[in-house]
């Protein structure tokens, strides 16, 4: 899905040519506090603060709500909303709750917000500082899909999972799903565990993935974990990283892979997001720096 977006900031706008969209750069005065931690040699193109006022709903000129149930995972419990209970702005930060209650045939409710049609971009570090949510059951998750899922499906879309947390081990998973040449699904990823075994849901982390043509890194407060590349792949995998992808936050409720809530789950079930930040690289081809008069 292409899109247009016509601003003039004080650093001008960036086009990224290979998808055929216009990515507004905040003006100095309105990210100094942002562009201090952005890594040197990254641009910051697009970001959410989640600065509104407590009770009010994301940003929906960046975010949507997936809504319903039956969301796979063999089967997954929550019914998503878009209902304040289960996705809100909270003291400076999105607060996506779990809950257990019977809501239209679902005994869980949670919210999945993603920027699909809003942003998406080909390459780049996307960034998020986050506390999750733990408990057996809970599936917190801040991941990329395809901008082209509508049109050829999943797994053909691809999808780089950039934090899951199943509560297995204490350990994040950071993964890529692609297809096989037979069209199934098939994935490389691995874990990461805080020294010290610390529980991640203890406070706020960082989790940040570098995508580049060929190759994309995953990082936990800085620390880089996992390299995967092209030249990694199996004969019978397909890579298909070279088009724009869009944002996903969400926790999930149950499915094969973290199995369903018991006894000992606590709910609301919450995952804090301060902040998601998506940087472009500097000098890289792809970003061809504009004026634009008025």
């Amino acid at each position: 899905m292409k899109f247009r977006m016509h601003c003039t900031t004080a650093l001008g706008v960036i086009l990224l040519s290979a998808c055929a969209q216009f990515v507004v750069a905040a003006p100095v005065s309105a990210q100094s506090t942002i562009a201090a931690v952005v890594p040197v040699d990254w641009m910051l193109v697009w970001w959410d603060e989640f600065s509104g006022a407590n009770g009010s709903a994301v940003d929906q000129k960046k975010w949507s709500y997936d809504l319903g149930n039956g969301w796979g995972n063999g089967v997954e419990l929550e019914y998503y909303t878009g209902r304040r209970s289960n996705s809100s702005l909270q003291n400076g930060a999105l607060q996506i709750s779990a809950l257990r209650e019977n809501y239209l045939g679902s005994q869980f409710t949670s919210a999945r917000i993603q920027s699909h049609r809003k942003f998406s971009l080909k390459y780049g570090r996307f960034e998020a500082r986050i506390k999750i949510s733990n408990g057996k059951g809970i599936w917190p998750a801040f991941w990329l899909i395809g901008e082209n899922i509508d049109t050829v499906g999943w797994p053909e879309c691809g999808e780089i999972d950039i934090m899951e947390h199943v509560n297995f081990d204490g350990s994040i998973v950071s993964t890529i799903h692609m297809p096989t040449v037979a069209g199934s699904d098939t994935s490389i990823g691995a874990g990461f565990q805080l020294p010290g075994g610390v529980d991640y849901s203890a406070d706020y982390h960082l989790f940040a993935v570098e995508w580049e043509e060929g190759v994309v890194r995953f990082y936990v407060d800085g620390t880089l974990f996992q390299t995967v590349t092209r030249a990694d792949l199996l004969p019978t995998q397909r890579w298909v990283f070279d088009h724009p992808y869009f944002v996903v936050l969400n926790v999930a409720v149950g499915g094969t892979w973290p199995g369903n809530p018991d006894s000992s789950t606590v709910f609301p079930a919450t995952m804090l997001v301060d902040y998601v930040r998506v940087s472009a690289r500097l000098g890289n081809k792809m970003y061809l720096p504009m004026t634009r008069s008025r």
